[in-house]
């Protein structure tokens, strides 16, 4: 219970500051491509690049025979990169930013959200590319479709409270940062973004049925490519999930946050 009322207290102190949130939301992405030729351009680029890349490897190389075989890997290409840059970068959101943490009356807790919210926008930009390569693939979303603000929701639960999490830990354990790396590499290929589920064997299946972004993953699938419902019990286990997650992610940094202007 006690946690539970913390976290409501924190989230009010995020609510009373969400003008400052989308002010530094705003700077974070016009800093992230200050200095490019193609600046903004980057959000699209990017993930078309890295689908690229995959789909040469995979459709060419590995040679994985699948219908639309590019599109269905952008499917969940594009909430993988949101997933893995927001904590990617939100690990050292806290360490990045002391000039901010050593000011009066400012919630440590904003950093994070900035960092999430700045690569959900990411996310959301990338969204037109996917549907012009469904509407060229003729592959065209219809009405479950409108499941997508509840996974959206689910994601975004689950990815705060990791973000909360690792970046106070990252503050006293920097090696944190290194080990995140692998370990999102290995999260990746037990996800089923570059092959479809029935390829994985059945006595590995649990890779997928235990992991968040592999479920996840699924259910964009489901309402992009396969135009089907995901299954809502699942979603509301996974939403179910992200509370609990963000629960523990928020008790850990209330642990740490105290030390934050000394350690950074």
């Amino acid at each position: 219970m006690a946690a539970l009322k913390t976290l409501a207290l924190d989230l009010r102190d995020i609510y009373k500051f969400r003008a400052l949130i989308w002010t530094l939301v705003i700077k974070e992405i016009k800093l992230r491509y200050r200095g490019s030729i193609l600046g903004f351009f980057w959000s699209f680029l990017n993930p078309l690049l890295l689908m690229a890349v995959y789909a040469l490897v995979f459709s060419v190389y590995m040679r994985i025979q699948m219908e639309h075989y590019p599109v269905f890997m952008f499917c969940g290409l594009l909430p993988w990169i949101w997933f893995s840059a927001s904590l990617l970068e939100g690990v050292n959101s806290i360490v990045g930013r002391g000039d901010l943490i050593t000011k009066a009356f400012f919630p440590p807790q904003i950093l994070p959200m900035v960092t999430l919210l700045s690569n959900l926008i990411n996310f959301l930009l990338g969204l037109p590319i996917l549907f012009i390569f469904l509407w060229a693939s003729h592959v065209i979303p219809q009405w479950p479709l409108l499941a997508l603000p509840l996974i959206l929701f689910a994601q975004l639960l689950f990815t705060l409270g990791l973000v909360l999490a690792l970046s106070a830990l990252n503050v006293h354990f920097r090696d944190l940062t290194h080990i995140l790396g692998n370990l999102l590499t290995l999260w990746f290929f037990v996800c089923p973004i570059i092959y479809p589920l029935k390829q994985i064997p059945e006595r590995f299946r649990f890779l997928v049925d235990f992991n968040p972004m592999g479920l996840l993953t699924l259910m964009y699938q489901d309402v992009f490519f396969y135009n089907r419902f995901p299954d809502f019990k699942v979603l509301g286990g996974l939403m179910a999930l992200g509370v609990v997650v963000i629960i523990i992610g928020n008790a850990i940094f209330n642990i740490f946050r105290e030390s934050f202007a000394e350690e950074i």
